[in-house]
């Protein structure tokens, strides 16, 4: 599969440069991101759970940062496994280019996928990928632009408080 695409964000190419690097910011538009954490400057790792059609799966990969031009941008490659449902691997060139006050940032993906999730059809696959592509966009732009704060990971020490009961005593 290849995608690629353009996306306009109200802000500086530092601050665009700087939100793609940030997994606070990440986690929150990452589609389905169920963690990441920074191993170094250029290696994350994340869990990631999508549902492609009928078939829902988490995904657990490692993501490499390479090609590094702060800030007008990188490659960045990665690969994950969802087990029986199959597995992803490919990469993408990130390019930022300022627009006045605002960020252009270009990609270009390319992607390999095998298993169970590869037999859905490659329609119902781009369909998929171009929905979270979508959507990391829409969000990232809101969060780099100041259009939503970043919310900062949540301290493992304190007890995660759910539904509307830990609502209402939290």
């Amino acid at each position: 599969m290849d995608m690629s695409g353009s996306q306009r964000i109200e802000a500086s190419r530092e601050a665009v440069y700087a939100g793609l690097n940030d997994v606070d910011v990440l986690r929150q538009c990452i589609p389905g991101c169920d963690s990441i954490e920074k191993l170094s400057d250029t290696e994350m790792a994340a869990k990631v759970t999508l549902k492609i059609g009928p078939v829902k799966a988490s995904f657990t990969g490692k993501v490499t940062l390479s090609d590094l031009d702060p800030p007008n941008g990188y490659t960045i490659t990665g690969e994950g496994s969802g087990g029986i449902a199959g597995f992803a691997k490919g990469g993408a060139r990130v390019t930022l280019e300022p627009d006045g006050e605002a960020t252009i940032l270009h990609y270009t993906v390319t992607a390999d996928i095998g298993g169970k999730i590869a037999q859905l059809g490659s329609r119902l696959i781009d369909g998929t990928a171009k929905k979270l592509a979508g959507d990391f966009f829409a969000t990232f732009g809101e969060i780099v632009s100041g259009g939503r704060p970043v919310e900062p990971e949540p301290d493992p020490s304190e007890p995660e408080k759910k539904g509307w009961l830990g609502k209402l005593i939290g």
